[in-house]
C-alpha cells in the first residue's frame, strides 16, 4: 500500500476519497503567513488547479506553545490560505476548515508539522463528487440496492444508562468497559482535561485520548455521542460543555474516525453528578467530565 491510499484512508470525514487530491503549504514556526518559497509553491499551484473543487482546508501546528495558542495559530494559518484560494478556486459550498493545532499524529520532523493542507478534487472526477465524498451511493449500488429508508442514529430516543448501574469490574478498561456495554450506557472518559474557561485540552489527556482512538479502531461499527458537562458555575454562557466536546471529536477525526460515527452534545451544568456549588475539588470534577453515550456497537 503507497503512502498516498494509506493517508487517503485516515483522511477524515471522507469514506471514499480515492480520486480526492492533497495539497499542503509549509510555514516557520509561529508564523501563519508562508516564505516568499511557499507562497511561489501555492500560486503555482493555484494557476494549475484553477478547475478543480476545493472540499476541505486542514490547519495543524507543531507541539511547541500551549495547546489554546496553538488552536489559534492553526485556525489563522487555515484563513490565510483561505483568504488567498478564495475566488482564484471552486470551492464546494458545504466545506470545512478544521484547525487541529497539535492535536493529530505529529511527525517527528517539526517542520512537517507547520502546515496546512488542502483537500481537493480533479475536474475529471467531479461528475463522481458526492460518490468520492461518501455522500451517496455510486449508480452500481443504486440499481442493486432495494430502496430503503436510511434512519438516522438520534440519541435523544435512546435511554441513557448510567455507568455506575452497569457495576463495572473494578479497573476495567475503557475497552472492558465498552465490551460489557449496552447502547444508551454513559462511560466516563477519565483524565480528560481542559485549560480553565476554554476548550484546549490538557497535555495529560493524552493518554485517555489515545485509548478512546483504540477502541474506536478495535470497533468499526461502535458508534458514540460525546457529552460534555462543566461545573462550578449557574450556566454554561459560553457554551463550553459543547465546544469540549466537539475538540474531543476534532481530534478523533484528525485519526481517521469517520464523522459519522461520532455525535457531540454539551449539557453545561444541567446534569451534574453532586450539587452546585460543590464541596469539593471531587465533587467539581465529577460534575466537570467528558462522556459517551454508546449509540450503536
Amino acid at each position: 500500500m503507497n503512502k498516498l491510499v494509506l493517508y487517503t484512508l485516515l483522511m477524515l470525514c471522507f469514506q471514499l476519497a480515492k480520486a480526492q487530491e492533497q495539497f499542503s503549504v509549509f510555514f516557520n514556526s509561529n508564523k501563519y503567513d508562508v516564505s516568499k518559497t511557499e507562497n511561489k509553491k501555492l500560486q503555482d499551484w493555484i494557476i494549475a488547479n484553477k478547475d478543480v473543487k476545493i472540499v476541505a482546508i486542514n490547519g495543524y501546528t507543531d507541539k511547541d506553545g500551549s495547546n489554546g495558542y496553538n488552536d489559534s495559530l492553526a485556525k489563522k494559518r487555515v484563513d490565510f490560505i483561505l483568504n488567498q484560494t478564495k475566488n482564484k478556486v471552486k470551492i464546494r459550498d458545504d466545506f470545512k476548515t478544521r484547525s487541529f493545532g497539535e492535536n493529530f499524529n505529529q511527525n517527528k520532523d517539526k517542520a512537517q508539522n507547520r502546515k496546512v493542507t488542502i483537500y481537493y478534487i480533479l475536474s475529471k472526477d467531479l461528475a463522481r463528487e458526492d460518490e468520492i465524498l461518501g455522500i451517496s451511493r455510486s449508480k452500481a449500488e443504486l440499481s442493486e440496492a432495494k430502496p430503503k429508508v436510511i434512519q438516522p442514529i438520534l440519541a435523544e430516543e435512546i435511554a441513557p444508562i448510567e455507568e455506575e448501574a452497569m457495576n463495572f469490574p473494578e479497573n476495567a478498561t475503557l475497552q472492558e468497559k465498552i465490551q460489557l456495554s449496552q447502547k444508551g450506557t454513559l462511560i466516563r472518559l477519565k483524565d480528560i482535561n481542559f485549560y480553565v474557561s476554554t476548550f484546549a485540552i490538557m497535555p495529560t489527556s493524552k493518554r485517555s485520548i489515545d485509548e478512546l482512538i483504540y477502541v474506536m479502531n478495535k470497533f468499526p461499527k461502535l458508534k458514540i455521542e460525546i457529552q460534555g458537562h462543566i461545573c462550578c458555575v449557574n450556566n454554561d454562557a459560553k457554551n463550553l460543555s459543547l465546544e469540549r466536546a466537539r475538540q474531543v471529536k476534532r481530534i478523533l477525526m484528525s485519526e481517521g474516525i469517520f464523522e459519522k460515527r461520532v455525535l457531540v452534545k454539551g449539557f453545561g451544568v444541567s446534569k451534574p453528578k453532586f450539587p452546585i456549588p460543590e464541596k469539593s475539588e471531587f465533587e467539581a470534577a465529577r460534575n466537570r467530565r467528558v462522556e459517551i453515550m454508546i449509540l450503536e456497537k
